[in-house]
């Protein structure tokens, strides 16, 4: 057996093993929540901001609370119980919902919310507005920063649980040079299909904090972010990039990086931890990573597609490694390292990120995971490429540059 191939099939696993234990410094290394200064990054101590609820220097509009919701009245009167729950004070922020042409009682729900809100409430209907055909979260997020009167946005989704003290872990995090800070979210669930999902989302939002912290950002959940409403408008919003369905979080930290490469935050806290549940059967979990596999194309920064690469190439080496030994047994070893370096790097980087989301048994997990994962990645990116997915009962296909 040639020792060249085997060189060359540790070659990607190497490289992904080391991004990983580069990725677990930063994570480790990154403070649970800070705020940046022209000189130093220092802690901010949420908890005893938590421990004030009267928050009485905070009597003017901070934050506007925006959801796109489409057909989501089983899960947003959860989402605006929690949001009831805040400390932060109610006249710190307001909440607009986005009606996405829902067919069942989502706006009802909102509409008789108001009534006894402590909070500012309002809700939007996008086929209530005039002159408006597009559909879509793109859409309802921009009718709502339209008419947003917060200096700040916080952003999450309809089917998401907060903590009491999330809006107040986000309000500790804006400062004079932050533009875009990008909180973490965690999968709920039982069972063996849940918890692969909380434990593949919780290595996306660690790799997504590490490029953060390492000023190469690459991905974001939407679910959990907040940004600068003037930064929003300086950079043209959404524009560049309207014709993709999804994208509306990516896309905009890609963007705001590039225009403000110093203010760029990871919220690492406990206090603004976003829970959703997990797709509750193979087949929605698979459309729901095709609707984020559609947007990887259309990256125009070089740090997530790098790291796409890298992800891609160790999980092909591995792949290669096993259906080549019939023919040549003697890579066994070769494959064995290459299989070890791989397993090792991801136990070692999600170790601190699941201990952090206090669920250090999902690391039970990661073998099966790394199993499963490139066939998994490869079905999913070939079908992310198509551009088309179905999602919340409407078909939903990427237009072509510039016909939106």
């Amino acid at each position: 057996m040639n020792p060249i191939l085997g060189v060359l099939l540790l070659l990607a696993p190497a490289a992904y093993a080391a991004r990983m234990l580069q990725f677990r410094r930063a994570w480790i290394t990154a403070p649970s929540l800070y705020q940046a200064t022209e000189t130093q990054t220092a802690p901010v101590k949420a908890k005893q901001l938590a421990s004030q609820p009267d928050f009485q220097d905070e009597a003017s509009l901070q934050l506007s609370v925006l959801v796109a919701a489409r057909n989501e009245a089983a899960n947003l009167p959860l989402l605006l119980a929690d949001l009831q729950q805040q400390r932060l004070p109610a006249t710190a922020f307001e909440v607009i919902i986005v009606d996405d042409h829902s067919t069942d009682e989502t706006a009802a729900i909102v509409q008789q919310a108001a009534l006894h809100s402590s909070f500012a409430l309002r809700l939007l209907r996008l086929q209530d507005l005039p002159n408006l055909t597009r559909t879509g979260k793109k859409a309802a997020l921009q009718e709502a920063i339209a008419a947003a009167q917060a200096p700040w946005l916080v952003c999450t989704d309809a089917d998401c649980r907060v903590s009491p003290d999330w809006l107040l872990a986000h309000h500790a995090a804006h400062d004079a040079n932050s533009h875009f800070v990008s909180g973490p979210v965690l999968l709920t669930g039982r069972g063996p299909l849940a918890e692969l999902q909380g434990l593949e989302l919780a290595g996306l939002v660690a790799s997504g904090a590490a490029g953060v912290l390492l000023h190469a950002p690459t991905m974001c959940n939407g679910a959990n972010l907040s940004y600068r409403r003037a930064s929003f408008a300086a950079v043209g919003g959404f524009s560049g990039n309207t014709h993709v369905a999804s994208g509306d979080d990516e896309f905009l930290l890609h963007k705001l990086h590039a225009a403000y490469p110093a203010g760029i935050r990871f919220l690492k806290h406990e206090l603004a931890v976003v829970r959703t549940a997990a797709q509750p059967t193979l087949r929605q979990l698979l459309r729901q990573r095709v609707r984020w596999a559609s947007k990887w194309q259309h990256y125009r920064t070089a740090a997530p597609r790098r790291l796409a690469v890298l992800v891609l190439a160790a999980n092909v080496a591995l792949a290669a490694g096993v259906l080549v030994l019939p023919w040549q047994p003697g890579l066994l070893p070769w494959t064995a390292v290459a299989w070890g370096l791989k397993l090792g790097a991801d136990v070692l980087f999600l170790m601190p990120v699941l201990r952090f989301f206090n669920r250090l048994r999902w690391l039970w997990w990661v073998p099966v995971l790394q199993v499963a994962y490139a066939p998994y990645a490869l079905l999913v990116g070939l079908a992310g490429l198509h551009g088309g997915y179905e999602w919340k009962g409407r078909q939903v296909r990427n237009q072509e540059q510039g016909t939106s």
